[in-house]
């Protein structure tokens, strides 16, 4: 069986998005591009849109490709409560017909009981899949201590690993990806450099040969999502060149 390639939203820019009407519009180019899915990016939809999930649901299965949804929140939330917000994110992503809603970790905090998380997301048919983000929540740290606690009390989700995201929190990829790579089930796949003190997302053609080294020590199995920026006359023909790349390496 391919390999899947999800391409995330975001990863044509929010100018290319509000200019195609929306992460709808993107549909037919990614479709075009041989991919297999779209990371919806919450952040990305209009209220009106919002209210709409089950129609756009629908505009992503007639174009082929299923969805993943992505939230821009933790999934808990000062003093390591479970984000209140968690039933309302669960319910859209089963309007969306998504096949896993991504959180990042956000205020978790080591030793508190994931009994009520549990409760909650048992009883839910999309699978939680949580990441490593830009902040001090996605060190490795809390992400190690988080996905421990997590097979400890057997809780229903897995992780997202962004290949990049570690070097914001000054994190090493490759020992990231030591300890937690038997917990991934999806890959964010971007490399990064230096760019006036702050790190930028890159694609892969500019990067070092290391975002492949990388790559080969994380699951090969699992989808993989474009999110690095794709830009270009002909988007479905950049995208095109990544799919494939990505399905290769």
């Amino acid at each position: 069986m391919a390999r899947e390639i999800i391409v995330v939203a975001s990863a044509y820019g929010q100018d290319q998005v509000r200019q195609a009407g929306g992460q709808s519009g993107l549909l037919p180019t990614i479709a075009a591009a041989g991919a297999d899915g779209i990371e919806i990016r919450r952040e990305l939809l209009s209220p009106q849109e919002l209210d709409t999930l089950s129609q756009l649901a629908h505009s992503i299965t007639a174009q082929g490709l299923f969805a993943c949804y992505s939230v821009p929140h933790g999934l808990f939330t000062s003093g390591g409560q479970v984000n209140p917000q968690l039933p309302t994110f669960l319910l859209e992503a089963r309007q969306l017909q998504a096949r896993w809603i991504k959180f990042s970790l956000g205020e978790y905090q080591p030793g508190i009981s994931l009994s009520g998380l549990n409760s909650q997301l048992a009883g839910s048919p999309v699978p939680v899949v949580v990441e490593n983000d830009q902040t001090s929540a996605g060190k490795l740290a809390p992400m190690q201590s988080f996905w421990q606690a997590a097979q400890a009390e057997h809780l229903p989700v897995r992780l997202t690993f962004d290949m990049a995201n570690w070097l914001w929190t000054g994190e090493t990829p490759a020992i990231a990806a030591q300890f937690l790579a038997n917990g991934v089930s999806y890959i964010h796949v971007k490399a990064a450099i230096l760019h006036h003190n702050r790190y930028r997302a890159i694609a892969p053609d500019e990067a070092s040969p290391d975002w492949m080294a990388l790559l080969r020590q994380l699951p090969s199995d699992v989808p993989r999502g474009i999110e690095f920026p794709l830009a270009g006359k002909d988007l479905a023909a950049v995208t095109r060149h990544y799919v494939a790349q990505l399905r290769e390496v």
